[in-house]
């Protein structure tokens, strides 16, 4: 029957995902999100006054935990396809991609 399917409750990530879009999609869909902000970001948004809104929550302690996401890139770049980006299609990178990921999980 496999596993029982469990959802995450937290995106941490580093600074170079900071973007508004990604910041506002994720906690539509549950998530709480641990992204610091890059100094130029912040800068910009207190330039703006009262129309930068207010500074994202973020959990420093949480963040500290990021390496997990580091170390799973570093897993996935061991495919030289992935580390390269040399497929010129979106969809065999994303392919290869999803193979990766597949894999790895299957080797825990």
């Amino acid at each position: 029957m496999g596993r029982a399917r469990t959802r995450s409750t937290t995106v941490l990530a580093d600074r170079a995902y900071s973007s508004r879009a990604i910041s506002s999609h994720l906690p539509r869909r549950g998530l709480r999100v641990v992204i610091p902000q890059p100094a130029d970001q912040v800068g910009h948004r207190l330039r703006r006054g009262r129309r930068g809104g207010r500074p994202p929550g973020f959990d420093a302690e949480e963040y500290k935990q990021r390496n997990t996401v580091e170390r799973c890139i570093d897993r996935l770049e061991q495919w030289r396809g992935l580390a390269a980006r040399c497929d010129k299609l979106a969809v065999v990178y994303q392919a290869a991609l999803h193979l990766a990921a597949i894999l790895i999980r299957a080797r825990r």
